[in-house]
């Protein structure tokens, strides 16, 4: 992804999810994840997709078992 489609990304999950914590780091090298985090906290990874010209993005979201709070 270049550095506009990351800008243009962060931008529209910041409004959707009205949050100006959200932050995509560009990969460390080509062909690394594209990294999505709140803060501190790595959240997942964005994929571009380009098929017959359209381009899509997506976000896989991960949840580690073992940062979920207890139900007690």
């Amino acid at each position: 992804m270049t550095p506009t489609e990351i800008a243009r990304v962060t931008k529209y999950l910041r409004r959707t999810f009205d949050n100006n914590r959200i932050v995509i780091d560009p990969p460390r090298a080509k062909d690394h994840p594209i990294e999505m985090r709140v803060g501190d906290e790595f959240l997942g990874v964005l994929h571009r997709d380009e098929d017959e010209g359209e381009v899509s993005y997506s976000l896989q979201i991960m949840i580690l078992e073992e940062d979920l709070p207890s139900l007690d």
